[in-house]
């Protein structure tokens, strides 16, 4: 029996699946309809009687044999089966072109080699469904589940396993510390592997790079943090009110290539000449600023504040004296080897 008497937006809903599922499912019983849809089978009854009747009208407006849907009532008033034997408009919805279903398989299987999303029927189903429902068949894609580093599966599996990790971590100042974490979320952004996880010794969630991970071990303790405890956001990285405020000049058409540094809202301004904007940026420290500059190389440069513009600086001289240093090196070697070649005459 039914919980309740349906609404009509739920009549609607009921109606617009109990189609498609009988069209996959030819020749079902009144009874495993019903009980697939959680209805009585009277309920089950009336709405095929009401599909029967239901169609598409003509070019001329009106319904002609072959604009309507239709059973085979003598099954379906004999045995009590559903059989439909002609429908309409269900093969003009859009579909999805074969490099379209490809794309999206591709993405699927990105989703399922996640350990949030390990064994999940449901994206098997649909990838089922975008492979028999695109235009032609689908290109082969294959998405590897490995992840290009050799500590995203053992933390996979402590994130499966609810375990909490240890690691030895190396701050982006280059700080060495060990880490005790539950494992929260794994994620890949621009070729790189992050684990979101509760670090114990700061008391909060954190972000740490999989390749500045070392000595990694997955302990005999459980997480007493799961990813249903905590809010994580599907953005990596998110501005803070506590972050850096930067100010930067760049190429208009270079926006784009500031991702996230630039928070939601920002508005540019007029730079030094017409090809050039104004844009600011939020950073958690100077040397993410570096690292983002050093991205951007010739492209963009820091205006404020004077501190950023000198950390900026002190940066990029101490690599450039590096290559200094190693020319005057080899510089010196040629000279001594060439007087050794001289005297040896």
């Amino acid at each position: 029996m039914s919980a309740r008497p349906m609404q009509a937006q739920d009549k609607l809903a009921f109606l617009l699946s109990l189609v498609p599922f009988l069209i996959e499912h030819d020749g079902v019983s009144v009874t495993d309809a019903a009980a697939r849809f959680g209805v009585t089978p009277e309920e089950m009854r009336t709405a095929v009687r009401l599909i029967a009747i239901s169609g598409v009208p003509g070019e001329s407006r009106q319904y002609g044999p072959d604009d309507l849907f239709d059973i085979d009532w003598d099954e379906f008033e004999e045995d009590d089966r559903i059989s439909i034997t002609h429908h309409v408009a269900i093969d003009d919805s859009p579909r999805f072109s074969s490099r379209e279903a490809a794309a999206l398989i591709a993405g699927l299987q990105y989703l399922s080699s996640l350990p949030e999303n390990a064994d999940r029927a449901a994206l098997a189903s649909l990838t089922a469904k975008l492979a028999s429902g695109s235009t032609g068949g689908p290109a082969a894609v294959a998405v590897s589940a490995d992840g290009g580093d050799a500590r995203v599966a053992p933390l996979r599996e402590a994130l499966l396993a609810r375990r909490r990790v240890s690691f030895d971590y190396r701050s982006a100042q280059g700080d060495r510390e060990r880490r005790l974490v539950d494992p929260l979320r794994i994620d890949s952004e621009n070729q790189s592997w992050y684990l979101r996880g509760w670090d114990h010794s700061r008391g909060a969630v954190r972000i740490f790079r999989l390749d500045r991970m070392s000595a990694l071990t997955v302990t005999d303790e459980d997480s007493s943090t799961v990813a249903a405890d905590v809010q994580l956001s599907d953005a990596l990285f998110e501005t803070s009110p506590d972050n850096l405020t930067i100010r930067v000049e760049l190429p208009e058409s270079a926006l784009t290539l500031l991702g996230e540094y630039l928070p939601d809202g920002t508005r540019t301004a007029p730079g030094s000449s017409a090809d050039l904007v104004i844009a600011t940026l939020r950073v958690g420290h100077f040397h993410g600023l570096k690292r983002l500059i050093a991205l951007l190389s010739g492209v963009a440069t820091v205006l404020d504040p004077p501190e950023a513009r000198a950390a900026v600086a002190d940066w990029a001289q101490r690599g450039l004296d590096q290559y200094t240093h190693t020319a005057s090196s080899t510089d010196a070697a040629s000279s001594d080897a060439a007087s050794s070649s001289s005297a040896d005459k």
